[in-house]
Parts: C-alpha cells; structure tokens; sequence
C-alpha cells in the first residue's frame, strides 16, 4: 500500500492497455451493473409479492440481502474457481446460473422457493461473473488501469436507473412472474461478457527461454499469503468497517424524506438524482486517479473519498427540507462515486496480479459480514430511536473510522517498512541478479552476444489473445 506493485500480468506478460481491453472493459461494465443495481431493482416485484403469497415485507427484502450475501460472501469460492478453470469458463457457467435462477424463481410457488432461486442460484451466478470480470480488467490495463476502474465501476448507477424502470414496467405489463422469466433472459447476456474475457498469451520466445517456464511451481488455489501483507491487512480492516456504514443512507433516504411529509415520487426522485450525479463522479475520479502525481498516492486519495463520505452523512443528518437531502444525495453522489471507482483500484495496487484473484476473493468475504450487519442495525437504531438523524450520524462515523484507519495505518505502518522482496519470486530474482554481478568476463561476453541475438530474432511484444480451441468460442 505503501507503494504500488509493479505488475507485468501473469508469467510476465506485459498489459496491453487498449486494444481487445476495451471490449474487456465493455463486459466489465455490463457485469458490474447487473452485479449491483440487479439486487435493487428486484425490489420494484416485491408489492406484488407480499400480496400474492400473504408475506411482509420484511420476509421480501430477504431476496435482496441473499443476493447481496451471495455476491460477497462467494469471494473465496470465486477465487478458487478463477485460480483452477480460468475466468472465461467461469463467468460463462456463472451467467448460466444467473439466468437459470431467474427462470426457475418464474414458476415458484413459495417464498422460501424464491429465496434459493432468485436469491442464492442468481446471486451465485452474478458472483461468478463480477469477480473474475474485475481480474480480466486488471490483467489487461495497467497504466489507464484507474480510467477503466472508473469507467467499469459506471455501470452500477447506470444500469440502476435503468433496470428498476424497466422492472416497474414489466411488472405492469406481464406481473411478477413475467418479469421474472424476462429478466432471466436478460442476464443471459453475462454469458455474451463472459466469451469477450479472452486470456492473453506471452510473447513467443526460443525454445531454450520455455525451459525454465516449464518448472514453475503449481499456483495456489486460493493464497492465504497475502495475510501477510500489511497493507492488505490493513486495507480488508478498513472496507469492513466502510460498508457497515456506506450503504446505509440511500436505503433509508426515501423513506426520510416521506417522514418529512413528501410525497412517494419526490421521494423516489431522491434516488435518481443520487445515481445521476454518480454516474459521471466514477470515471471522473478514474481519470483523476491515473494521474502521474496522483496515482502512487492513490490510496490517500481514496482515504479522502470515504472521510467526503462520511462528513456528507454527518451534514446530512441535520436536513429538516427536500431542499436539504436535494443537496445531501448531490455531494453523497459525488462521494459514494469516488468510493466505487477508487475500491478495487487501491486493491490492485496494493497486492498486484499475481494475487489479485485470491485477495479480492478474501476480503469480498471479510464485507459479506458487514453488508449483512449494517443495515439491518441501522433500522433497530431508527426502530428504538424514531430519528433519522442517528442513523446517518453512526454511517458517518463509520465510514470516516475506515478512512483514518487506511490513511494512517498506510503512513505509519506500511510507508515505513524496509524494502525486502515481498514474495518468492521477487527474492530468487534478487538473488539470480547477484549471481549474474559475479560472473567472470568470459561469461559476461558469451550471454551479451545470446542477448543480442535474441533481441534481433524476437522483438519486444506486449501480452497477444489466445485463439487455441480450448478457449475461443
């Protein structure tokens, strides 16, 4: 954290930063808005059943907070799926099973049958597509790697204000069990991002350069090694504490407004405002973030992102107007964008390719705990209280404890730490480089003319697209 990896990709293969990237990057945005604003626009279904199966509505926002559960607390099992099979075979099955829970939830005839369908099928599906999606974008950008963040973390707000009119439509138009079977059609097309994640391929390289290669040891299926990485530590600490407190405001910002006396659309218009200004403050702040001055203090710059979040509750808290949560939804639109576009971001950053998979795995686990925490104890906050304003003054408090937590475990913990190699491979690196200081004059000759040659006969490539059967679809 304290300084970023230098990251060539896997088994040293450069980022290509463009070319088949951005048809990469179109189906990390796609996955990424099914991901997040697909659990919210379920909601739009829920009136309908309360009133078919004689439930409350508390029983109906289970669906809701199963997919979420599913979608972060799946991390590990991701980790170990993309780690064996590889991301393109795994977002393809996961797209299956994103569409097939939808469909089988058309034909349910209980709740609980919902909750396994709609909730834990689809929610594992969009699990299996949104992580390896975010390490297919990691492998293939690395100096615009904050640009496409930005850009890829857009597709939330985006597909938020597009699916739940959509949802609200087909739910007029065919009822809930309609929607269900159209949506479920719908999420077929993460089967579609999943054929454009094409794996990249070394450059060709002699016969003699393959050896070596080919007595690499066996990778992980899940590396627990980046425990022992302060700044990871450090990082997973903060989020979990961030997301027991960010997703509380804009689940309970309508209902604040209609206490105030408002009616249910101006409320509703809150919502979109929020997301409107969201869906320009993520690629904005990626653009920022790929600064040259800014992106090796990239993490401060997400501190800062959580304590604008945190101070924008606080100041929330105290609006007794529409006009006052008009301009809370604008600035906590400005802030939860910078927090989106920045999160997976600092990640990479911290850990590198080579363990990203496995890290985000990690602490995508260590938020299911929190997401399933936080807003369900801000309501019995709200239930005991009957004030709104406790409920964003903790949400505050909680998010601006996870930035002091990152900014200053950062600067005193990690900045601070000698530089010994992190991993193995940096250490046999280290050491292979010594040995060759101390070869003779004869040895220096003969391995300065086989470099020469090599670099005659195989120029410089960056990372090139499989195409072996396997593979392509």
């Amino acid at each position: 954290m304290g300084a970023v990896v230098a990251d060539d990709g896997p088994s040293g293969i450069k980022a290509p930063d463009g070319g088949w990237g951005w048809a990469v990057l179109f189906g990390c945005f796609i996955i990424t808005g099914f991901s997040y604003a697909f659990p919210k626009a379920v909601s739009v279904f829920f009136k309908e059943l309360i009133r078919e199966f004689g439930i409350g509505y508390s029983d109906t926002a289970w669906i809701s907070s199963i997919l979420l559960a599913m979608l972060y607390g799946t991390g590990p099992l991701c980790s170990v799926c993309v780690n064996r099979f590889g991301c393109r075979p795994v977002m393809l099955v996961g797209g299956l099973f994103a569409s097939m829970g939808m469909v089988i939830a058309s034909f349910c005839t209980s709740i609980v049958q919902i909750y396994l369908t709609a909730g834990v099928i689809t929610g594992l599906g969009l699990a299996l597509n949104f992580q390896p999606s975010l390490i297919m974008l990691n492998r293939y950008f690395d100096k615009r790697r904050p640009l496409a963040n930005g850009l890829s973390a857009a597709g939330s707000p985006v597909f938020l204000c597009a699916l739940s009119p959509l949802g609200q439509i087909l739910q007029h138009e065919y009822g809930w069990r309609g929607g269900f079977l159209i949506l479920g059609g719908m999420l077929l097309n993460c089967c579609v991002c999943g054929a454009l994640m094409r794996p990249l391929e070394p450059p060709k390289k002699s016969e003699a350069a393959k050896e070596p290669a080919e007595k690499k040891v066996k990778k992980k299926l899940l590396d627990f090694s980046v425990f022992k990485d302060g700044g990871f530590v450090i990082y997973a600490l903060a989020a979990s504490i961030m997301v027991l407190g960010l997703f509380v405001p804009p689940v309970f910002v309508v209902s604040y407004a209609k206490d105030l006396g408002y009616q249910d659309t101006k409320a509703a218009f809150l919502l979109t405002i929020l997301g409107f200004i969201d869906i320009f403050a993520r690629p904005i702040c990626g653009m920022v973030a790929g600064l040259k001055w800014v992106r090796p203090r990239c993490v401060y710059l997400f501190s800062f992102a959580m304590i604008f979040n945190g101070f924008t509750d606080l100041m929330g808290s105290m609006s007794v107007d529409y006009g006052g949560l008009v301009v809370f939804c604008i600035f906590f639109g400005i802030s939860y964008g910078m927090v989106g576009a920045l999160q997976f971001e600092v990640l990479m950053a911290i850990v590198g390719t080579q363990k990203f998979s496995s890290a985000i795995g990690l602490v995508l686990l260590a938020e299911a705990m929190a997401v399933l925490i936080g807003p369900p104890s801000a309501g019995k906050l709200l239930d005991a209280t009957g004030r709104y304003m406790f409920v964003f003054i903790i949400a505050g408090i909680e998010v601006t404890t996870s930035a002091l937590v990152l900014a200053l475990g950062n600067f005193f913990c990690i900045k601070k730490k000698s530089q010994e190699p992190h991993t193995k491979e940096e250490a046999a690196e280290r050491e292979e480089l010594n040995k060759s200081e101390n070869k003779t004059p004869e040895d220096a000759k003969v391995d300065s003319i086989e470099v020469e040659q090599f670099l005659k006969d195989e120029p410089e490539k960056n990372g090139e697209v499989v195409t072996n059967p396997e593979t392509c679809v």
